[in-house]
């Protein structure tokens, strides 16, 4: 049975739920930032003949993820059924559309919406300015001006299907993503920090999941992602006295913390900046597709590609394969071009 600890009783839990975040957060972003973890350096460093390191990185991120977050459940602190990624319906159209988008973002904006938190800690001003993009069509999106067209969207791509894939599925998954990690041949030192990372969203589970729960405030459990989190932190920051701060809003802030901790340690703070308006209508354009696409597809490549395929959920899985398919594609559109050296280089 998953219940609070006796040691919380008497304590606000709604209250504990943004520090929760904000160590974890802390703890991403300092290994994010000394790895310079992103699903987007691994989608564009790879090729038919090799696969990047990174992808190795992030596939032992997803393994760990996956082994916790099912022990977690198997053990009883953690209720997948009650988790956003876990439905009686698939919203194929928007998990395939938000991901193509998500995929076509990140590499117009040279990373992910974690890998643009990082370096919007290190002084990157083009990261700054994206991630206020992406946080704004995210949250239109979901609950703005955007909200009525995607939600008749989703309700006219809704599938019924099953859930969750069967235990014989997450083997060959598993198996899946380990030859990608040996076919990689991940340093040592990427691997460790892949598998923190997923060390870090079994934590969250637990935290949100089980640690802190209120049972008289039911919330469902959720871990790391940068969509909804980059949403909560922005309108937190302008409506702190209406809402509540929630564990998305401080896993932003302490992803800053750490990213910033991590890169004064290392001597890489530095202000950067806009070439030319062509790059600086490219990054807006990248920022508004991951915002509305993120959303779409019911999360990032954190948020749905660790956090959701974590819960061995269909919808994330699919999400995620988009996601991948639309950075490839906008890579390969990219590179015969001038801008080929552009997107070839991988977020600094």
């Amino acid at each position: 049975m998953i219940t609070a600890f006796e040691a919380f009783e008497d304590v606000d839990i709604v209250a504990l739920l943004p520090w929760a975040g904000l160590v974890i957060g802390l703890a991403f972003g300092f290994i994010a930032q000394q790895s310079r973890f992103c699903l987007r350096s691994a989608v564009v460093g790879s090729t038919r003949a090799s696969l990047s390191p990174m992808a190795g990185s992030f596939a032992l991120a997803m393994i760990v993820a996956i082994i916790g977050t099912q022990s977690l459940s198997y053990a009883g602190f953690l209720d997948l059924d009650a988790t956003r990624f876990v439905s009686e319906t698939l919203p194929l159209g928007a998990l395939l559309l938000g991901g193509l988008m998500f995929g076509a973002g990140m590499v117009l904006t040279r990373g992910c919406a974690s890998r643009l938190t990082v370096l919007s800690a290190q002084g990157n001003l083009r990261a700054v300015t994206v991630l206020m993009v992406f946080a704004i069509f995210a949250y239109a999106t979901l609950r703005g001006v955007f909200a009525a067209p995607r939600v008749a969207f989703t309700d006219a791509t809704n599938l019924e299907t099953m859930a969750q894939i069967a235990p014989i599925a997450a083997t060959l998954l598993i198996a899946a993503l380990a030859t990608i990690a040996w076919r990689s041949r991940v340093r040592p030192g990427l691997a460790i920090a892949g598998a923190l990372v997923g060390l870090l969203i079994v934590a969250g589970w637990f935290a949100t999941g089980a640690l802190l729960v209120d049972e008289f405030e039911p919330r469902a459990a959720e871990s790391l992602a940068f969509t909804s989190g980059a949403s909560d932190a922005l309108f937190f920051t302008l409506a702190s006295t209406a809402i509540d701060a929630s564990f998305g809003a401080g896993l932003m802030g302490g992803t800053v913390l750490g990213a910033f901790l991590s890169a004064a340690l290392r001597r890489e703070l530095r202000l950067e900046s806009f070439e030319d308006p062509q790059q600086t209508l490219r990054y807006f354009a990248g920022g508004a597709l991951m915002g509305s696409g993120g959303v779409l597809a019911g999360g990032c490549t954190v948020g749905a590609g660790l956090t959701g395929v974590s819960t061995l959920a269909l919808a994330p899985m699919i999400a995620v394969v988009a996601i991948i398919a639309g950075a490839a594609a906008t890579h390969a559109l990219l590179t015969p071009s001038r801008e080929a050296a552009y997107a070839a280089v991988p977020a600094e």
